[in-house]
């Protein structure tokens, strides 16, 4: 082991990153509270702040990705879709496979100026969830409980107000509604065979309610659809916990842009475009499989600077009086105030773990096998 993969594997080190990022995401909440008062004043100018203190948390999460663990992330498309990238409204379709497969979404969208803006119809336990779920409802963030009759109108209400969204916005769809797992993989085919649907293998079946609804909406507004598939070479399994200790990985990304005029309008046909197309993905990932790489020409974009200047702003602003408070601390040599500080340290790290938690597959929910739940949906 070198000496900065040593480093980075220090758990003081990943401490303190994750108290920059904690301390950090709660002033940014507090400012983002205190701009509600602007929404009724003038709306748009209340969502282009909100678009920059979100991107002022969400890349230092890209930070740890591309300066910090160092994994690359390449695209297999060509350059007629990668100039258009960031410069229209666009919904991404994105398999559900990785515990990072967001945090490599997000990467792209940093890369192309979108990340502040960037939105997603999440699960609405998530809201409950500091920092993350917190920031997402001063995006407008949609969020639905997965049970059609609760979440209509809360979802087309949604979905209608970013109808004339001021910044270029990637919307994400996760279509197969929970993270891909052998076991749910099970279940979801013998629901495809139970509707004589084409099985797929690297997939579960596409729920197409949200993504027709989502079209429904933004119909006008969004002028194309991503469809993104992604792997990671080598049959790598990449973590979160992963990335914060600094382990390189290596993603690929397959992205095929088509515009909302070839996408039929009918609900019907609309959901059988989307069964079709993870027909294909299932393909792109059979050939993933055979030949270690996906179809067609490849692109790698530069990471930005900014992520990390961003970081090292917060990381100077937080540290400096954190360090000097701890040296005070100790060199007081009062028991009371020594035991107090290593107990705050604790809770620190508790509390970033259980935001890494979130992330991991084998904690993630799903209403697959349960019978009550499909009933509701």
């Amino acid at each position: 082991m070198g000496v900065v993969a040593w480093l980075k594997s220090l758990f003081v080190l990943q401490l303190l990153i994750g108290f920059v990022f904690v301390v950090s995401g709660l002033i940014i909440n507090f400012i983002q509270l205190c701009t509600c008062v602007l929404w009724p004043i003038n709306k748009q100018l209340y969502r282009k702040i909100n678009t920059r203190l979100s991107y002022s948390l969400w890349s230092q999460l890209v930070m740890l990705l591309e300066w910090w663990s160092g994994t690359e992330c390449t695209l297999y498309t060509d350059q007629a879709t990668v100039d258009k990238f960031g410069k229209e409204h666009v919904v991404i379709i994105l398999n559900h496979n990785y515990e990072i497969d967001f945090l490599c979404g997000w990467t792209m969208c940093e890369r192309y100026g979108v990340l502040g803006s960037s939105k997603v119809l999440a699960k609405h336990e998530l809201l409950k969830v500091p920092l993350i779920g917190w920031t997402w409802y001063f995006l407008e963030i949609v969020f639905c409980k997965r049970k059609w009759e609760e979440d209509r109108e809360t979802v087309f209400s949604g979905l209608n107000r970013l109808r004339d969204y001021p910044e270029y916005m990637w919307f994400l769809l996760y279509c197969e509604g929970t993270r891909f797992t052998e076991k749910k993989h099970q279940i979801s085919m013998q629901v495809a065979e139970s509707k004589g649907l084409p099985k797929l293998k690297y997939h579960l079946l596409p729920r197409t309610k949200g993504f027709t609804t989502t079209l429904q909406c933004l119909k006008g507004t969004v002028k194309a659809v991503y469809d993104v598939t992604l792997n990671f070479k080598d049959k790598q399994n990449p973590t979160l916990l992963g990335i914060v200790n600094g382990k390189k990985y290596k993603a690929d990304l397959s992205i095929r842009r088509f515009p909302v005029e070839e996408i039929p309008d009918d609900e019907k046909e609309c959901a059988d475009w989307l069964h079709k197309l993870y027909q294909e993905k299932d393909a792109l990932q059979e050939h993933y499989e055979k030949e270690g790489c996906f179809p067609g020409p490849t692109i790698k974009t530069k990471r930005r600077v900014w992520t990390l200047l961003n970081f090292l702003f917060w990381a100077t602003l937080l540290l400096s009086p954190l360090i000097n408070f701890a040296w005070d601390v100790f060199v007081s040599g009062s028991p009371l105030l020594i035991i107090g500080f290593m107990i705050f340290l604790i809770v620190a790290s508790v509390a970033v773990r259980r935001l890494i938690g979130v992330t991991e597959v084998k904690k993630t929910g799903s209403s697959y096998g349960n019978t009550e739940a499909k009933k509701e949906n």
